[in-house]
């Protein structure tokens, strides 16, 4: 009780902590099954970069205003994405390479505007956040992201699986697998801004991917994946908060070594393709 409930029983700040990660973790880890299946796991890091000098821009216009800095790191995240795709649609260039140019660019573009009308802190707190701080306009802006999210996923689940899967026939039968993907990117760069609220820009593309892969061992059909993500996410979340409160250390770093420890024991231990199943002969009867 005194380990892992007091925490969040006598102080409101552990809660609201709690209750935003688990907004990110509702949104993220599905998008982020996604990402893994569509061999774009890269590309979460590479958006989380992106939004930075939209947020440094809107943080010297506006200061701290949440909903400021949310439109200013959505804003350049879109332009990334959209300046990446037409790079690769009308050069030899493919996305991932035009997209990691475009992606350098805007994370030196972001240090360099932090650095010259702010502080180092100011760019600790952009880069890895600070969950123990969110207030509620944030978890409001959280909220939202997360709604937009599920209720878009649930209207272009089923194209956007045909897309991930066998694009070329999408193409083929309705012509617009451009449209779902570019939908994709855009609830991707949505979900980074909301998680930059609460774990920075680095930070929180960590709740996106990793959950998601470490979902991966334990199922092999693509919904209950995106549900063992979510529950691997929000235990994350929990335990990685209960380690910052009795260790003292940063939230959001201790939120992804919590969830980089799920990671490494589904990667030894997880029902299909771990390492379990490869090297312990009787684990492999097991599993037939």
């Amino acid at each position: 009780m005194d380990s892992f409930i007091a925490p969040f029983a006598d102080y409101a700040f552990m809660r609201r902590a709690l209750v935003g990660c688990v907004l990110v973790a509702l949104g993220s880890a599905p998008l982020g099954v996604m990402l893994v299946l569509r061999r774009m796991s890269l590309m979460g890091d590479a958006i989380s970069h992106a939004v930075l000098p939209g947020i440094a821009i809107a943080f010297t216009i506006a200061g701290l205003s949440v909903s400021a800095l949310g439109f200013g790191g959505l804003l350049a995240g879109m332009a990334v994405v959209l300046a990446a795709g037409l790079a690769a649609r009308f050069t030899l260039l493919r996305e991932d390479a035009s997209l990691a140019a475009f992606y350098l660019m805007a994370l030196a573009l972001g240090v360099f505007l932090v650095s010259t009308h702010g502080t180092a802190l100011d760019l600790v707190h952009f880069l890895f956040g600070s969950v123990l701080a969110i207030d509620n306009a944030s978890l409001y802006l959280i909220a939202a992201a997360t709604s937009v999210t599920l209720l878009t996923l649930a209207v272009i689940y089923r194209p956007l699986v045909v897309e991930s899967f066998d694009p070329l026939f999408m193409r083929a039968v309705q012509g617009r697998g451009g449209i779902y993907h570019l939908l994709f990117l855009m609830l991707a760069v949505l979900n980074v801004v909301a998680g930059f609220q609460a774990l920075g820009t680095l930070m929180g593309v960590g709740l996106m991917i990793v959950p998601a892969v470490a979902a991966r061992f334990w199922a092999r059909a693509l919904f209950p994946t995106m549900l063992i993500a979510v529950g691997i996410a929000i235990a994350a979340a929990f335990g990685g908060l209960i380690l910052s409160y009795h260790s003292s250390a940063p939230s959001g770093p201790a939120i992804i070594l919590a969830a980089g420890g799920f990671y490494l024991f589904s990667l030894i231990f997880g029902r299909y393709g771990s390492l379990r199943t490869r090297y312990v002969p009787a684990s492999r009867h097991l599993e037939h």
